[in-house]
């Protein structure tokens, strides 16, 4: 018997398999194979360990013959992204022997396991897995989702079609909406057997600690694989399966479509290569899935793979993701740092009583400075896009690091902009998402509201009443081209209206914002109005506004200094090739959104606003911040520095020299005008080039001038002093009680006469 066991170990010890944690694999018989390996009147013999590596202690090597065996997958339906199994929280059962001498050892047996119960619970033993769970960080991605994996390293035993090929495997994959072009949502295998696989190349020596998986995403089919097992391998051509101790492992697979499925693996492998090999999938489907791989690469100098070109940033800032909590208190610490350029301020609460917190950045916070343009940028609109919250809270803090630096850029930025981050419009959105993880979240858990709306489709439909009046020619002379009205159906009390939509709408017109930036994620372009199309019947439509060419211009500001967007090299997020247009686009021509939050900047107010779409994935791992900040950093400065584009200047009232309130600024040609603030300053945004600007107000003589906008990053000066009409000044005369001047009183008769001779000769 000693014979035949040392032969066993020798054989174990010498066979080619990936090493665990840098050692031989450990052949350790389960907790099932050990109850089920006896029959009756015999004892059970424990099994003997693998003799240790020379880095493995006595010590360790007592917890793995003394702990239980780990067993299987994490449930998606946790806290957290990556939880420790839950059987490391459970103590060992204890094994009963069979046959006629368990009635006589039952006594001593529970004694000692007794005594185990208590040591457990004074030093709560760890299992085998814990001291990895404690010692080793937690593995990112390696990246199908985000693309840092390319097509290249993805292959499959068989395809069923192009469209569904390896490399369309990745996780949150999206399809096109014509089923069986090149662009369908997942890897299909040709055939359906229990030898087809998808197989990833690390290109490197990697730490593989756990496979996502999801089914097909497709609006025609459903398909997903049930369970599956994972096999590894450093050449291709040797492969050895995940184990549990002896025992070949098979991991539950999905049950939907959609639902993102984590399985950590018992101990982690080192390999190169790794396969997903189904065992099972939907009856009525076939074999279909997208996958993330977890891994942490081993260092190796010498593999030119890794020999990364691409910039690390050296800004030091909190590369995280903040929930509630932790934003909230990174704004303060940054409102202490500069409390002389910061305010931070809630616009509203969410529905689940959360506030809207908006950071304010500026040389006099708190106040609006005449002069002074008033920009936003927005985030989180979609609770589960969460690399926008991200990029807003760095923003957040280099501004006010580079400010105290004495960053020139910064201090001008800083002083002559007032600025406003609102890093969440969806807070309870995102801590749903937050809470299940950046991976396991999926495509839209947390994207609604609490109570399910979608804010990119809540705000008022002004579209609709601008364009019947122009049909009709009633624009602008009886229907205005600007600051439209917000229909009177959408203030009913029973109107599908979000709380934090109302937010928004009355922080809109609170400030006089020039300039916002929308930030979503799940695509890299940037698009600008119009977003619903014209004819309501077309899902897509080009459909630009009066300021096309100034929107097709902020577009292309930021496009063209993103690093990602600038990357030709890049493969299709999904399958819109957005590449072939400089990465910017009409939205009404990629799909039809009534009610966007763009469309209403843009008619109800004077703010020219725009969406960024960041990332091909909507909730980046924490490991790939860093990056997309150094990104997305220079488009961040160089869209902000656009609000001082075009021309600004205040209206005056010729006689006191007050500001005059609510003064219209028309530019000939564009048939869109603005108005000015409270204090009559204005902004308008415009394109290099020479232009005919009129200002009129009510009870004033219309004035026009011609400005020139010239290609430098300073607004043109163009301001204005009118003159009040002859019937104003007469009601504010009468107003006040006082006598009427005789020049005012002839000129008024004269204007009286003038009428009648018009009307006479009209008879």
């Amino acid at each position: 018997m000693l014979s035949l066991w040392l032969a066993t170990l020798v054989l174990s010890q010498a066979a080619w398999g990936p090493t665990v944690d840098g050692a031989p694999p450990q052949v350790t018989p389960s907790p099932v194979q050990k109850k089920t390996g006896t029959t009756a009147g015999q004892r059970t013999v424990p099994s003997t360990p693998v003799s240790p590596t020379p880095f493995t202690s006595r010590r360790r090597q007592v917890r793995v013959t003394a702990s239980p065996e780990p067993t299987g997958p994490v449930s998606v339906k946790t806290t957290s992204p990556y939880p420790r199994e839950d059987l490391e929280k459970t103590p060992a059962k204890k094994e009963e022997l069979p046959g006629p001498e368990k009635k006589a050892t039952k006594k001593a047996v529970r004694i000692k396991v007794i005594k185990k119960k208590v040591v457990l619970k004074k030093k709560a033993k760890p299992s085998v897995q814990e001291p990895v769970a404690k010692e080793e960080p937690q593995c990112p991605p390696l990246g199908l989702e985000s693309l840092r994996v390319r097509d290249s390293q993805l292959r499959a035993s068989t395809t069923k079609r192009h469209g569904l090929g390896a490399h369309r495997g990745r996780l949150n994959i999206q399809s096109g909406i014509n089923d069986g072009d090149l662009y369908d949502g997942g890897w299909c295998a040709g055939h359906e057997d229990k030898s087809q696989w998808l197989e990833i190349d690390a290109r490197r020596m990697t730490r593989f600690t756990g496979v996502i998986t999801q089914g097909l995403n497709s609006i025609w089919t459903y398909d997903w694989v049930a369970s599956y097992k994972i096999q590894f391998s450093n050449d291709t051509h040797t492969w050895q399966s995940c184990k549990n101790g002896s025992a070949e492992m098979i991991f539950p697979g999905n049950k939907d479509p959609e639902t993102p499925v984590l399985n950590r693996f018992p101990v982690p492998v080192v390999a190169r290569y790794i396969r997903i090999n189904p065992q099972t999938w939907f009856e009525n489907g076939t074999i279909c899935l997208r996958a993330e791989v977890l891994g942490c690469p081993v260092p190796d100098p010498n593999n030119i793979y890794y020999w990364d070109d691409r910039p690390v940033t050296s800004d030091k800032l909190d590369f995280r993701h903040h929930d509630y909590k932790e934003m909230r208190k990174l704004m303060k610490k940054v409102n202490e740092a500069c409390p002389n350029i910061t305010r931070i301020y809630s616009i509203g609460k969410s529905y689940r009583g959360l506030k809207m917190y908006v950071m304010e950045i500026s040389d006099n916070p708190g106040q609006h400075e005449v002069g002074e343009p008033e920009f936003r940028y927005v985030a989180g609109m979609h609770g589960n896009e969460a690399l926008g919250r991200e990029l807003l809270i760095n923003l957040m803090e280099y501004l006010c690091h580079e400010f105290q630096q004495g960053n020139p850029r910064v201090v001008r930025l800083v002083t002559k902009t007032r600025i406003h981050l609102l890093f969440s419009m969806n807070p309870d959105g995102y801590e749903t998402a937050y809470k299940l993880g950046s991976e396991l979240s999926g495509w839209a858990m947390g994207r609604w509201t609490y109570e399910g709306f979608d804010l990119n489709h809540n705000f008022a439909d002004l579209n609709t009443g601008l364009w019947d009046a122009e049909d009709n020619d009633l624009v602008p002379h009886k229907f205005p081209n600007h600051y439209l009205p917000i229909p009177e159906y959408y203030t009913f009390p029973n109107a599908t209206v979000a709380p934090e939509t109302w937010a928004v709408i009355n922080w809109m017109q609170r400030y006089p914002f020039v300039l916002s930036a929308n930030m979503h994620g799940g695509e890299l372009v940037v698009t600008y109005p119009f977003d619903m199309t014209r004819t309501y019947w077309k899902a897509q439509e080009l459909t630009p506004t009066a300021d096309d060419l100034m929107f097709r211009w902020l577009a292309t500001v930021y496009a063209t200094t993103n690093l990602a967007m600038l990357d030709d090299d890049r493969r299709l997020c999904h399958y819109d090739d957005f590449m072939r247009e400089g990465n910017i686009i009409n939205g009404a021509n990629w799909h039809t959104v009534a009610g966007s939050m763009n469309d209403f900047s843009y008619l109800h107010t004077n703010c020219f606003e725009i969406t960024i779409e960041l990332s091909c994935d909507k909730f980046p791992h924490e490991s790939e911040l860093p990056q997309e900040w150094e990104n997305n950093k220079e488009s961040l400065l160089v869209f902000m520095e656009q609000v001082h584009r075009g021309i600004k200047g205040i209206v005056r009232d010729k006689d006191t020299e007050q500001g005059i309130a609510d003064a219209i600024i028309s530019v000939d040609h564009i048939n869109h005008d603005i108005r000015t603030a409270y204090d009559g300053d204005y902004w308008r945004l415009l394109n290099p080039g020479e232009y005919a600007v009129t200002a009129s107000a009510e009870g004033y003589h219309s004035v026009t001038r011609t400005c020139h906008v010239s290609y430098e990053d300073n607004p043109t000066i163009c301001d204005f002093r009118l003159t009040k009409t002859p019937k104003q000044r007469l009601r504010e005369i009468l107003a006040k009680g006082g006598k009427v001047p005789k020049d005012l009183a002839l000129r008024l008769r004269e204007l009286r006469l003038r009428k009648l001779r018009s009307q006479r000769r009209a008879q």
